[in-house]
């Protein structure tokens, strides 16, 4: 019976996920190649090359192109999902306290998330152009979509500032779960506001916290959106590796193209592989405690709070 209600499910992700992995990897495993036929026409045909495309990634200009490739994604990954989880984890803090005008705080702070990557990007574009308002505000000429470092701070700045409100959303699930009655022991107690976020918040907002970054990481991983419109095509200070994927394959070198999907590919296993197997502990409770008690007993000046 589990079998038969699960059947429809598992074909629909073999037909939309196995398929085209399975897809992709024989692309990987050929090279499409122009040849003379006996009446002298150019003819395209397909031919098996096994591992070359995936050794071609390690070797050459192809090599050099990859492994910059793959440093721009690592390097964008790491930058961007420390600085959102920081002001992610800021923003919730201040969408959960009480105050005048909290609901148009909170409206204003998810409007970043809620417009399409593509647009945001364009958005940025014009910020960032020769005569806009970034060079305006900084009184000086700086070519932000041109090649280099800029380019780099301006895809930072781009994709800190769309997906920043998603671990702010996410954090701020968290923080409504948490019981009052925790931080009112803790005032008795005598701890201050920093000793109130060290021991009860961050500790108990730990787990929804960590599930943001994780997504947030897997889909930096795949960046293409933001430094596609942004800063365009084949620029080695921006270039990931899902640009040169798409970039091989609108050169119609589906080979080369399919072998540096596969390669992100195993590259986003990998990682979320780690990520989960030094901190999935923490998503899940342990020992039957709930999500909404603290592991561990906070000790402040007077005595302790629970």
């Amino acid at each position: 019976m589990a079998a038969a209600l699960l059947s429809p499910t598992l074909a629909v992700l073999g037909v939309v996920i196995a398929f085209p992995i399975a897809v992709a990897v024989w692309d990987s495993l050929h090279t499409t190649s122009e040849e003379l036929d006996a009446d002298g026409l150019v003819v395209e045909g397909t031919r098996f090359s096994g591992v070359r495309n995936y050794a071609d990634l390690f070797r050459g200009e192809t090599g050099d192109r990859f492994l910059n490739a793959l440093w721009n994604t690592s390097f964008f990954t790491v930058t961007t999902v420390v600085l959102e989880t920081i002001l992610g984890l800021g923003m919730a803090l201040l969408m959960h306290r009480a105050f005048r005008g909290r609901a148009l705080f909170r409206a204003s702070v998810l409007v970043p998330w809620a417009i399409p990557t593509a647009i945001s990007a364009l958005l940025w574009r014009w910020i960032f152009s020769a005569d806009g308002v970034a060079n305006a505000v900084l009184g000086r000429e700086v070519l932000w979509t041109a090649d280099g470092a800029a380019a780099k701070y301006a895809v930072i700045l781009a994709d800190t500032w769309k997906t920043a409100p998603f671990v702010a959303l996410l954090v701020l699930a968290g923080l409504q779960i948490i019981p009052q009655e925790v931080y009112e022991a803790a005032r008795v107690d005598g701890a201050n506001a920093w000793q109130r976020f060290w021991s009860i918040t961050l500790p108990m907002v730990k787990p929804a916290l960590l599930v943001a970054v994780m997504f947030r990481m897997l889909d930096s991983l795949r960046m293409f959106d933001v430094p596609q419109v942004l800063i365009g095509t084949r620029k080695p200070s921006v270039e990931t590796l899902s640009q040169l994927a798409w970039d091989e394959a609108m050169n119609l070198r589906f080979g080369p193209a399919a072998a540096s999907a596969i390669a992100l590919f195993l590259y986003i296993i990998l990682a979320a592989y780690v990520f989960v197997r030094l901190l999935g502990a923490d998503f899940v409770p342990r020992g039957g405690t709930t999500p909404h008690t603290p592991r561990r007993t906070a000790r402040f000046g007077r005595g302790t709070a629970k």
